[in-house]
């Protein structure tokens, strides 16, 4: 026993031990809590509350530190992206509040307003609610919404923009009723079968750019968009005095690839623009030669344009699709389908041992159904 003891003292010897194997190397810096004398603990400050111990833990949590965090490891920070969007003058902090103040100040003042709002009878003006919103932080709830939705990812190459200018588009229908266009809504393609109105506000003497495009419906190229509709040099907001380059085609998504986007996209140019390598034939129903990159046409035209504008809608297939098909695009129109994989059945055994009696079923060659206990 001893002769065997003395060889396994020998043969550690000659061998790493474990412990060398898994030696730490010094910390990168100072390790939290290292100031602390642990032998006497009574000398540290008492927090005597959580509302002040939550207070001291929060302002620690905010500090750098030179290691990576788990909040780090899991959710890093994404990339900074460019911004695209029209220069905009900010509004000083201060004079917005003051002027806020001075609205709270006069309806406070307004006797008849406290009255109608203690009897419940005050009535909201909601155009004016919504005007307000148009011009604060509407645009930044469109541009979150459009991130939402894979917009700008798709269109510009991850690049964002903030929409300045509010874009109102409203299909037209034979009953007079119109249909909007807001960020998102659904708009089926009878509901858009003809050019939409378009308006938005404009100053005399510039010059704007109007763009309908779909990156979802595709049906060779993943990557690749159809263009719908494409108005550039538009004097003002009079979409009609502008040069129509590419007629509008109605929306066609194809039977089973679910909604698409249809997305309207207003940019105000700085000068007149040569569009002669961007002109469609009229009409044009090619869809090889609607095939169009919203990306590389702004990377050709960014000198003289910047995105200002956005809005956008879902559309899935209706029967007006085949129509468009066949009388438009005379072609066949296309159907996709889920084609399901067959049901995996793992390998026979020869004595199953706690199976149901339909287990012989799942092996038959037969496609005839059978009628087992069940």
């Amino acid at each position: 026993l001893s002769a065997s003891f003395l060889a396994l003292c020998i043969k550690a010897e000659l061998s790493p031990l474990p412990a060398a194997l898994c030696k730490r190397a010094a910390p990168l810096g100072p390790m939290p809590n290292e100031d602390i004398d642990v032998s006497n603990l009574e000398v540290l400050e008492k927090y005597r509350s959580f509302t002040r111990y939550f207070r001291l833990a929060e302002k620690e949590s905010r500090k750098p530190r030179w290691w990576r965090t788990y909040r780090q490891h899991t959710s890093p920070q994404p990339e900074p992206k460019t911004d695209i969007s029209l220069p905009r003058d900010k509004l000083l902090r201060a004079k917005e509040i003051k002027e806020r103040k001075k609205i709270l100040r006069e309806n406070r003042q307004n006797a008849e307003m406290e009255r109608a709002a203690r009897l419940r009878t005050a009535l909201i003006p909601l155009d004016e609610v919504r005007a307000e919103w148009e011009k604060t932080s509407g645009p930044f709830h469109k541009q979150r919404v459009a991130e939402h939705c894979g917009i700008f990812r798709d269109l510009f190459k991850g690049a964002t923009f903030t929409p300045w200018v509010t874009l109102r588009v409203e299909y037209s229908q034979e009953d007079e009723h119109l249909v909007p266009v807001y960020y998102g809504n659904v708009v089926t393609p009878s509901e858009a079968s003809s050019p939409p109105a378009v308006s938005y506000e404009a100053d005399k003497g510039s010059l704007w750019t109007l763009l309908l495009t779909n990156p979802d419906g595709h049906l060779r190229d993943a990557d690749s968009e159809y263009l719908h509709w494409l108005v550039m040099n538009i004097p003002g907001n009079d979409i009609k005095s502008g040069k129509e380059i590419c007629h509008y085609l109605p929306p066609f998504p194809a039977m089973g690839t679910g909604y698409h986007r249809f997305i309207f996209l207003l940019f105000k140019q700085d000068c007149p623009i040569d569009f002669s390598e961007d002109v469609r034939p009229t009409p044009c129903h090619s869809l090889k030669m609607r095939t169009f990159s919203t990306f590389d046409f702004y990377r050709k035209h960014e000198d003289a344009m910047t995105p200002a504008g956005l809005a956008f809608f879902q559309c899935q297939w209706d029967s007006s699709v085949t129509w468009v098909f066949h009388q438009l695009l005379n072609m066949r129109e296309p159907v996709f389908e889920f084609v399901r994989p067959p049901v995996y059945h793992p390998p026979q055994l020869k004595f199953p041992r706690h199976q149901p009696l339909r287990y012989l079923d799942r092996y038959r060659d037969t496609e005839e159904p059978t009628y087992g206990i069940y």
